[in-house]
Protein backbone atom coordinates (compact mmCIF):
# COMPACT_ATOMS: atom_id res chain seq x y z
CA UNK A 1 0.00 0.00 0.00
CA UNK A 2 1.29 3.49 -0.85
CA UNK A 3 1.01 6.22 1.79
CA UNK A 4 2.03 9.85 2.35
CA UNK A 5 4.05 10.26 5.55
CA UNK A 6 2.92 12.99 7.93
CA UNK A 7 6.03 12.65 10.11
CA UNK A 8 9.47 11.13 9.83
CA UNK A 9 9.36 7.35 10.23
CA UNK A 10 12.62 5.51 10.84
CA UNK A 11 13.75 3.48 7.82
CA UNK A 12 10.78 4.75 5.77
CA UNK A 13 11.13 8.45 5.04
CA UNK A 14 10.45 12.05 6.02
CA UNK A 15 7.34 14.25 6.07
CA UNK A 16 5.67 14.35 2.66
CA UNK A 17 7.41 11.26 1.27
CA UNK A 18 5.26 8.73 -0.56
CA UNK A 19 6.34 5.23 0.39
CA UNK A 20 5.08 1.71 -0.12
CA UNK A 21 4.42 -0.30 3.04
CA UNK A 22 2.69 -3.53 3.95
CA UNK A 23 -1.11 -3.13 4.14
CA UNK A 24 -1.25 -4.37 7.72
CA UNK A 25 1.36 -1.85 8.88
CA UNK A 26 -0.57 0.95 7.22
CA UNK A 27 -4.02 -0.06 8.47
CA UNK A 28 -2.98 -1.00 12.01
CA UNK A 29 -0.38 1.67 12.74
CA UNK A 30 0.34 4.46 10.26
CA UNK A 31 -3.19 5.46 9.30
CA UNK A 32 -5.04 5.15 12.65
CA UNK A 33 -2.27 6.99 14.55
CA UNK A 34 -2.24 9.89 12.10
CA UNK A 35 1.28 9.25 10.90
CA UNK A 36 0.30 8.85 7.26
CA UNK A 37 -2.47 9.27 4.67
CA UNK A 38 -3.40 6.95 1.86
CA UNK A 39 -1.63 8.11 -1.28
CA UNK A 40 -4.40 9.31 -3.61
CA UNK A 41 -5.15 12.54 -5.44
CA UNK A 42 -7.47 13.90 -2.74
CA UNK A 43 -4.94 13.33 0.04
CA UNK A 44 -2.08 14.72 -2.03
CA UNK A 45 -4.05 17.93 -2.43
CA UNK A 46 -4.93 17.92 1.29
CA UNK A 47 -1.29 17.45 2.28
CA UNK A 48 -0.13 20.24 -0.01
CA UNK A 49 -2.68 22.63 1.53
CA UNK A 50 -1.85 21.66 5.14
CA UNK A 51 1.88 21.03 4.84
CA UNK A 52 2.94 24.17 6.73
CA UNK A 53 0.60 23.32 9.63
CA UNK A 54 1.74 19.69 9.70
CA UNK A 55 5.40 20.71 9.81
CA UNK A 56 4.70 23.30 12.53
CA UNK A 57 2.93 20.72 14.71
CA UNK A 58 5.79 18.31 14.19
CA UNK A 59 8.30 20.98 15.25
CA UNK A 60 6.33 21.58 18.46
CA UNK A 61 6.21 17.87 19.29
CA UNK A 62 9.92 17.58 18.55
CA UNK A 63 10.75 20.49 20.85
CA UNK A 64 8.66 19.04 23.68
CA UNK A 65 10.32 15.64 23.20
CA UNK A 66 13.77 17.24 23.20
CA UNK A 67 13.06 18.85 26.59
CA UNK A 68 12.00 15.51 28.10
CA UNK A 69 15.04 13.84 26.55
CA UNK A 70 17.33 16.44 28.10
CA UNK A 71 15.83 15.81 31.54
CA UNK A 72 16.00 12.02 31.14
CA UNK A 73 19.35 11.62 29.42
CA UNK A 74 21.74 9.43 31.40
CA UNK A 75 19.50 9.12 34.45
CA UNK A 76 19.56 5.96 36.60
CA UNK A 77 16.37 4.48 38.02
CA UNK A 78 16.25 1.83 40.75
CA UNK A 79 13.76 -0.97 40.22
CA UNK A 80 13.35 -3.35 43.19
CA UNK A 81 12.19 -6.85 42.27
CA UNK A 82 12.24 -10.27 43.89
CA UNK A 83 14.85 -12.59 42.42
CA UNK A 84 16.58 -15.89 43.10
CA UNK A 85 20.19 -16.41 44.14
CA UNK A 86 21.32 -16.56 40.50
CA UNK A 87 19.81 -13.13 39.82
CA UNK A 88 16.84 -14.44 37.83
CA UNK A 89 13.74 -12.34 38.49
CA UNK A 90 10.50 -13.88 39.69
CA UNK A 91 8.74 -12.23 36.76
CA UNK A 92 10.10 -9.47 34.53
CA UNK A 93 10.29 -5.71 33.92
CA UNK A 94 8.24 -4.81 30.82
CA UNK A 95 7.75 -1.70 28.69
CA UNK A 96 4.55 -1.00 30.62
CA UNK A 97 6.42 -1.17 33.95
CA UNK A 98 9.09 1.23 32.69
CA UNK A 99 6.54 3.71 31.29
CA UNK A 100 4.58 3.57 34.56
CA UNK A 101 7.47 4.35 36.89
CA UNK A 102 8.80 7.05 34.54
CA UNK A 103 5.36 8.64 34.61
CA UNK A 104 5.32 8.34 38.42
CA UNK A 105 8.69 10.11 38.44
CA UNK A 106 7.17 13.00 36.48
CA UNK A 107 8.25 12.12 32.94
CA UNK A 108 5.66 11.93 30.17
CA UNK A 109 6.67 8.72 28.45
CA UNK A 110 4.30 6.29 26.75
CA UNK A 111 4.69 2.54 26.63
CA UNK A 112 5.27 2.64 22.87
CA UNK A 113 8.17 5.06 23.41
CA UNK A 114 10.14 2.51 25.44
CA UNK A 115 12.37 0.65 23.00
CA UNK A 116 12.84 -2.63 24.87
CA UNK A 117 13.58 -5.59 22.62
CA UNK A 118 12.79 -8.16 25.34
CA UNK A 119 11.47 -7.91 28.92
CA UNK A 120 14.20 -7.62 31.56
CA UNK A 121 14.46 -10.90 33.51
CA UNK A 122 17.66 -10.54 35.55
CA UNK A 123 19.05 -8.16 38.13
CA UNK A 124 21.79 -5.83 36.96
CA UNK A 125 22.29 -2.52 35.18
CA UNK A 126 20.23 -2.38 31.99
CA UNK A 127 20.47 0.43 29.43
CA UNK A 128 17.13 1.21 27.79
CA UNK A 129 16.45 3.41 24.73
CA UNK A 130 13.57 5.87 24.98
CA UNK A 131 12.25 7.10 21.60
CA UNK A 132 10.29 10.26 22.40
CA UNK A 133 9.90 11.42 18.80
CA UNK A 134 11.02 10.05 15.43
CA UNK A 135 13.93 12.47 15.62
CA UNK A 136 14.54 12.46 19.39
CA UNK A 137 15.96 9.56 21.40
CA UNK A 138 17.66 9.21 24.76
CA UNK A 139 18.91 6.49 27.09
CA UNK A 140 18.27 5.63 30.73
CA UNK A 141 19.78 2.99 32.99
CA UNK A 142 17.63 0.66 35.07
CA UNK A 143 19.32 -0.60 38.22
CA UNK A 144 17.29 -3.76 38.82
CA UNK A 145 18.04 -5.20 42.26
CA UNK A 146 16.50 -7.12 45.16
CA UNK A 147 16.75 -4.14 47.53
CA UNK A 148 17.85 -0.53 47.66
CA UNK A 149 21.05 -1.65 49.42
CA UNK A 150 21.84 -4.09 46.61
CA UNK A 151 21.10 -1.39 44.04
CA UNK A 152 23.66 0.87 45.73
CA UNK A 153 26.30 -1.88 45.72
CA UNK A 154 25.46 -2.70 42.13
CA UNK A 155 25.86 0.92 41.08
CA UNK A 156 29.30 0.86 42.72
CA UNK A 157 30.31 -1.98 40.40
CA UNK A 158 29.53 -5.15 42.35
CA UNK A 159 28.18 -8.15 40.47
CA UNK A 160 25.22 -9.46 42.48
CA UNK A 161 24.04 -12.06 39.99
CA UNK A 162 25.48 -15.03 41.91
CA UNK A 163 24.97 -16.66 45.29
CA UNK A 164 28.62 -16.02 46.19
CA UNK A 165 28.11 -12.30 45.69
CA UNK A 166 25.04 -12.31 47.96
CA UNK A 167 26.72 -14.23 50.77
CA UNK A 168 29.97 -12.35 50.34
CA UNK A 169 28.28 -9.23 51.69
CA UNK A 170 27.50 -11.15 54.90
CA UNK A 171 30.86 -12.86 55.26
CA UNK A 172 31.14 -11.96 58.95
CA UNK A 173 27.82 -13.62 59.66
CA UNK A 174 29.15 -16.90 58.27
CA UNK A 175 32.55 -16.66 59.98
CA UNK A 176 31.19 -18.54 63.01
CA UNK A 177 30.83 -21.65 60.87
CA UNK A 178 34.55 -22.19 61.45
CA UNK A 179 33.75 -23.02 65.08
CA UNK A 180 31.83 -26.13 64.05
CA UNK A 181 33.30 -29.50 63.11
CA UNK A 182 32.42 -31.34 59.93
CA UNK A 183 29.46 -33.15 61.54
CA UNK A 184 27.82 -29.92 62.60
CA UNK A 185 28.67 -30.05 66.30
CA UNK A 186 29.97 -27.00 68.16
CA UNK A 187 33.57 -27.23 69.24
CA UNK A 188 32.68 -26.11 72.76
CA UNK A 189 29.79 -28.30 74.00
CA UNK A 190 28.01 -30.60 71.59
CA UNK A 191 24.61 -29.62 70.25
CA UNK A 192 22.07 -32.36 69.66
CA UNK A 193 18.97 -32.30 67.57
CA UNK A 194 15.72 -32.58 69.48
CA UNK A 195 14.93 -36.24 70.24
CA UNK A 196 18.43 -37.51 69.44
CA UNK A 197 19.73 -40.52 71.42
CA UNK A 198 22.38 -39.80 74.07
CA UNK A 199 25.90 -41.05 73.53
CA UNK A 200 27.26 -44.09 75.41
CA UNK A 201 27.86 -43.41 79.07
CA UNK A 202 25.71 -40.31 79.18
CA UNK A 203 22.91 -40.23 81.75
CA UNK A 204 19.53 -38.84 80.87
CA UNK A 205 17.11 -37.16 83.27
CA UNK A 206 15.02 -40.32 83.31
CA UNK A 207 18.06 -42.47 84.22
CA UNK A 208 18.99 -40.18 87.06
CA UNK A 209 15.42 -40.21 88.41
CA UNK A 210 15.19 -44.03 88.40
CA UNK A 211 18.52 -44.39 90.21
Amino acid sequence: MKVILLERIAKLGAIGDEVTVKPGFARNYLLPTGRALRANEANRARFAAERDQIEARNAERKAAAAQIAQDLDGKDFIVVRSAGETGQLYGSVSTRDIADFLSDAGFSVGRNQVDLKNPIKTIGLHEVDIVLHPEVETKITLNVARSADEAERQAAGEDLSSADAIYGANEDAFESLADFDEEGFAAEGEVFEEGAAPSEGEETDETQQSA
